[in-house]
């Protein structure tokens, strides 16, 4: 079922992107902020109780939903977890918007790629190069195209239901909105989104390095990983920019003074070709996680 229903809902989305998973998400967020609003005293065990609050019941719900229609009809818990998965996938988002930077780039159009980069990723891109766009507009691929993408198939691969799948969105959505407070009432938001995307941020890693130069990956994985201040982000990064054999982080122009950032990678400097070599690594890693998923639902069916 989990091969079948991730094919499907990509499929969907592809044919429908619509409004819709927006709609959720924003839902979801406001009921976060009201949480905060409730919970929030700056104090850490506060943060976590609103945590608590915000993903317990979700999943609760989600999960007597499933084995619920599993009981009347495997067919319909199927059809709950295409719906649940083209809620929350974003692959399609992914791809288009490294594509418009792409395009704007390839035109000469800097101030547009800018802008696009901006809006796409709330990157500030007002003082940056065409290198430094093509190069933040790839690190931001390869961190979107594994949270939106591989670390919710894994999650769902292993989790019963959707369970995996929504419990590792909302921990990604909590971390983006409680995580940049000052106090420490997002610190548990954080922390627990580092713990449950561990493994997944490894699994995407390794995929990367398996879909792109291998050796390249590893190495830069094992050597330059740890510079990173995010420590799962950086590991994706690392073998991101060895499968592609391009050099990430360094420094960069922003708000008019330049941020010294740990080098990634090897080999070539970024530009425009490996926006789309980007894309192409995606979609490799893709291909390689529904052959894998295949391989199990057939040994599943044959045992």
């Amino acid at each position: 079922m989990t091969f079948f229903s991730l094919i499907s809902a990509l499929l969907v989305e592809r044919w429908r992107p619509g409004s819709d998973r927006n709609r959720i998400i924003l839902l979801f967020l406001s009921y976060a902020d009201s949480l905060e609003r409730y919970f929030n005293t700056g104090v850490r065990r506060h943060g976590i109780a609103a945590w608590i609050a915000a993903v317990i019941p979700v999943l609760i719900i989600s999960g007597w939903i499933y084995y619920l229609l599993y009981s009347l009809n495997p067919l319909l818990a199927w059809a709950g977890n295409v719906i649940v998965l083209y809620l929350i996938l974003g692959f399609r988002q992914f791809s288009y918007s490294l594509t418009e930077v792409s395009e704007a780039l390839k035109n000469g159009d800097l101030f547009l790629a800018r802008d696009l980069l901006s809006e796409l990723h709330g990157v500030e891109a007002g003082d940056l190069s065409n290198q430094e766009v093509a190069r933040t507009t790839i690190e931001m691929g390869l961190i979107y195209s594994h949270r939106y993408v591989f670390g919710i198939i894994i999650c769902f691969a292993i989790l019963p239901g959707p369970l995996g799948a929504i419990l590792y969105r909302l921990a990604e959505l909590l971390s983006e909105r409680w995580g940049t407070r000052k106090d420490a009432f997002g610190d548990f938001a954080v922390k627990a989104f580092e713990i449950i995307d561990w493994l997944p941020a490894r699994l995407t890693a390794m995929s990367f390095a398996v879909a792109g130069n291998f050796e390249d990956a590893l190495y830069c994985w094992r050597v330059q990983a740890a510079s990173w201040v995010d420590s799962n982000q950086g590991i994706i990064l690392a073998s991101g920019a060895g499968a592609l054999g391009v050099c990430l982080g360094d420094p960069m122009h922003a708000a008019g003074s330049k941020h010294y950032r740990p080098e990634l990678g090897v080999g070539e400097e970024a530009d425009v070709d490996f926006l789309q070599s980007t894309i192409s690594l995606a979609w490799r890693t893709l291909v390689l996680w529904l052959m894998l998923l295949l391989l199990l639902e057939i040994a599943s069916w044959a045992g």
